[in-house]
């Protein structure tokens, strides 16, 4: 099962010990013979999708042990960029098994129709539904979380990898268990480095982009920059750097100004803000290292984050900006008209499904109606600031 140190043991290194029933030809995303992955897996119920490829819960046919399928449609993988995206993603996660906070892949099985890398099966949730879930929390449980993040960015890093996508929704608890640990999921953006190599194709996610990523001229030190929204999203429960869509929050992030006088900052640690703010650097040279993270007397086992209570409105504010992000994805998308016919609908039936009077404008009744349809329980102030947050999206 590999180890804490990310060394892979004989049986990660195994791509498919389970004997799929082999296919004839020779697949042309992998270049090996293709497999059917249906031979031993049955396939269950959709775990969650992204743009190229839908995750299922699977069951092994003999054992009944369960795993996740990431399934990459082969019709989307039309160049040979496509391709080599799937290529890497699939070397990236072998050449990062065995670390105990990093998703270990049991295996990779081409046919005609897909490519599926199957998966420890991350059972325990997302990173805020555990926090908000739990309802109390401190910055000693912030540091803990941080921690484990830092130490997948710390663990890539050594081993060439840069991950290009650090957010709160790639990291799943691995089981239920209150001991349980954190897993970074979704490798599909990341890249092999070189010391000193730059990059320039503009990548991630909206809230967590680094300044220099936008500016397109980059290295590693950019996970750092996404880990630090990450440490201020723990604990504040929202985004340093915000705007009503993509322009506005890129706008904010190239700015660099950071608020540390609103609440809660005032009753949280001076220690905990000044890693915040060597983390969120704006200068990539200047900017705390992850070995130096995982040093920090904020961050370390026995340092100085504290176990007293967090402002319970932080909860409130992540609860908020989690229902929000559900809302503002697909709007986001809107704005950047990248949205396909049925997503157009989709959109349209999920706002219609909201709109109850038809009227064309969202009330606070039908919001908080929506919201509750979605499996969203806020109250009737945290709908309120909702609404007052996302208010500029839903006019029109």
């Amino acid at each position: 099962m590999g180890n804490c140190f990310g060394i892979p043991t004989e049986e990660d290194n195994q791509l498919h010990p389970d004997g799929a029933r082999p296919l004839s030809g020779i697949g042309r995303v992998l270049g090996r013979p293709m497999e059917d992955v249906r031979s031993i897996y049955l396939f269950g119920r959709e775990l969650g999708r992204g743009e190229f490829g839908i995750t299922y819960l699977v069951t092994h046919r003999e054992t009944k042990e369960q795993f996740a399928c990431k399934s990459i449609a082969a019709r989307k993988l039309v160049s040979s960029d496509d391709i080599g995206d799937v290529r890497r993603e699939v070397q990236i996660m072998n050449h990062l098994t065995g670390h105990c906070n990093i998703v270990e892949l049991k295996g990779v099985y081409e046919d005609l129709r897909s490519v599926n890398l199957v998966m420890e099966l991350c059972e325990g949730g997302e990173l805020f539904n555990r926090i908000i879930a739990k309802g109390h929390y401190s910055e000693q449980a912030a540091s803990g979380l941080c921690r484990q993040i830092v130490t997948v960015v710390h663990n890539c890093h050594s081993m060439r990898v840069m991950h290009r996508d650090l957010k709160p929704e790639n990291f799943l608890f691995l089981s239920v268990e209150e001991d349980s640990p954190l897993k970074a999921t979704d490798f599909g953006l990341s890249v092999f480095f070189k010391p000193g190599e730059v990059f320039n194709d503009l990548v991630g996610s909206a809230y967590y982009v680094a300044p220099e990523v936008l500016r397109r001229s980059y290295g590693a030190e950019a996970d750092i920059w996404s880990a630090g929204v990450i440490l201020y999203i723990l604990l504040t429960g929202v985004p340093p750097f915000r705007g009503v869509n993509e322009r506005g929050i890129f706008s904010a992030i190239l700015r660099g100004h950071i608020n540390f006088s609103s609440d809660p900052w005032p009753s949280i640690s001076s220690s905990a803000k000044d890693l915040v703010k060597k983390m969120l650097q704006s200068d990539p040279k200047e900017r705390i290292s992850a070995v130096e993270v995982l040093n920090h007397p904020w961050m370390r086992e026995d340092g100085d984050a504290s176990d007293k209570p967090i402002d319970i409105a932080v909860l409130t504010r992540m609860k908020q900006f989690r229902a929000m992000n559900e809302v503002k994805k697909v709007a986001l998308k809107v704005i950047a008209e990248n949205l396909s016919e049925e997503e157009i609908m989709g959109l349209k039936e999920m706002f219609k499904s909201m709109d109850t009077d038809n009227n064309g404008t969202i009330t606070f009744e039908e919001l908080k109606a929506g919201i509750q349809k979605l499996g969203t329980k806020l109250s009737d102030s945290e709908v309120r600031q909702l609404m007052e947050t996302i208010g500029i999206l839903f006019s029109g």
